[in-house]
């Protein structure tokens, strides 16, 4: 457990993460990577004066990333005006740049000279490592969800990922691995302030759920969700995992 939580990428004997995939990666912030680098280009992009990706390249990138239907369902109640307004985008380039990949250069984003690298060798299965490593270590999963701080969901992503590799094969509800999270580790509900409209056992299961299942797992691609319903405020759904996850690391522990 302390290799799982305190060395996730630094723990051969428990787990490994192959430096590149033996086939291309599907995934959301993939598909959303591919997007911003195609703009990019050799040519660059120019921000805009608050430092963000343009107006145009979000809208347009918008509507190939979710079609003509899905664009308009997430623009009802207000169009892309800011990078912000297209959440999954933004939270892509952050952790493009974080992860090294894009970069500013003479008031361009550009792609970085590894990043070139690794499209000319390995195409986007040598991108995808990066953006996994990156996005579980230094992005901060909490940013704008709206639950209270509780680092200790991004800490053990790790468990997460293992919890799915024993037990995703089969489609489970989210409750399952809430249940699983809390039974190991209990004391992650003094984390929790007190609140009028929730208990810390129900905060925590939000948060872990919108935060490590939706938020981190099916971003990435390493799981698929079914929602039990069309209700946006239904939190139900179920979870089951993706060939990706056993292609971006491989476990070496018992299974149970």
């Amino acid at each position: 457990m302390g290799g799982i939580l305190y060395h996730p990428f630094d723990s051969p004997e428990l787990v490994t993460f192959p430096s590149y995939l033996d086939v291309p990666p599907l995934a959301p912030i993939v598909a959303l990577f591919q997007l911003l680098a195609e703009a990019i280009g050799s040519q660059g992009l120019k921000p805009t004066a608050t430092g963000n990706l343009p107006q145009k390249f979000l809208r347009e990138a918008g509507l190939a990333y979710w079609g003509e239907d899905g664009y308009k369902k997430h623009t009802e109640f207000g169009d892309i005006r800011t990078e912000p307004d297209f959440y999954d985008m933004h939270a892509t380039r952050i952790v493009t740049e974080l992860s090294g990949l894009v970069r500013k250069y003479k008031g361009k984003f550009i792609l970085s000279r590894e990043c070139r690298k690794l499209l000319s060798e390995h195409g986007l299965a040598g991108i995808y490592p990066r953006l996994l490593r990156t996005y579980a270590e230094q992005f901060n999963w909490g940013y704008r969800d709206g639950y209270p701080e509780i680092d200790f969901i991004q800490h053990s992503f790790l468990f997460t990922l293992y919890l799915l590799d024993i037990y995703g094969d089969e489609w489970r509800p989210n409750s399952f691995y809430e249940d699983s999270f809390l039974q190991a580790f209990p004391v992650v509900m003094r984390e929790v302030p007190p609140l009028s409209y929730s208990t810390p056992e129900q905060t925590v299961r939000n948060c872990y759920s919108s935060r490590c299942l939706k938020g981190f797992a099916k971003f990435l691609g390493l799981v698929e969700i079914e929602r039990e319903s069309d209700n946006l405020f239904e939190r139900r759904f179920k979870v089951r995992k993706r060939t990706l996850l056993n292609e971006a690391l491989v476990f070496h522990l018992g299974r149970k």
